[in-house]
């Protein structure tokens, strides 16, 4: 069975794809968040994640939790809308540390739990994951996630799991708004 390495940006999202993945690949699931906030929130999505992937059969990682780095990519970019220039960078960074993990790790194959949120454009996501995942040597498996009722179907698969669902994107700056 091929290994992916799944960005997972919270336990919620990781439930569908994870349940769509796993007949096919042996899923590590890794959490990487740094846009994250505050720190409490960070953590109780980085446990609901484990949880998700304890559950579902498959192995989790974390990568270090260094908020500062979403601050840096996000300076200038504070007062933008959700959906607006700022989110491609979030992607940016995120996709770039799990494309890099990736290739550390010795994953041919990476992909994102990103585009199961119905505010989560796919058409902006997946470029900037085959972008990462080409620029460090990995490939990136570019999905829709929330097509064939993907996102109906993690709200079901949460309940049934008991999964934290958080009420906002996870920046200072979707908390806001």
């Amino acid at each position: 069975m091929k290994a992916i390495l799944l960005h997972i940006c919270c336990g919620p999202c990781a439930t569908h794809v994870i349940d769509v993945l796993c007949p096919e690949y042996a899923v590590t699931g890794y959490f990487c968040n740094p846009n994250i906030h505050p720190a409490e929130e960070y953590y109780r999505r980085r446990d609901a994640a484990r949880t998700v992937c304890e559950r579902l059969g498959a192995e989790f990682a974390e990568a270090l939790y260094e908020p500062e780095r979403f601050f840096e990519v996000a300076r200038g970019l504070e007062t933008e809308p959700e959906n607006g220039a700022r989110c491609p960078e979030c992607y940016r960074l995120r996709l770039e540390e799990t494309a890099r993990y990736a290739v550390e790790h010795g994953f041919g194959l990476m992909a994102s739990t990103l585009t199961v949120g119905p505010m989560k454009r796919a058409g902006v996501i997946n470029p900037i994951g085959e972008e990462a995942a080409r620029n460090a040597g990995t490939e990136f498996l570019a999905a829709d996630w929330k097509k064939r009722d993907g996102f109906r179907r993690s709200c079901q698969i949460s309940r049934e799991l008991g999964i934290y669902r958080q009420h906002y994107c996870g920046c200072a700056f979707s908390m806001r708004d």
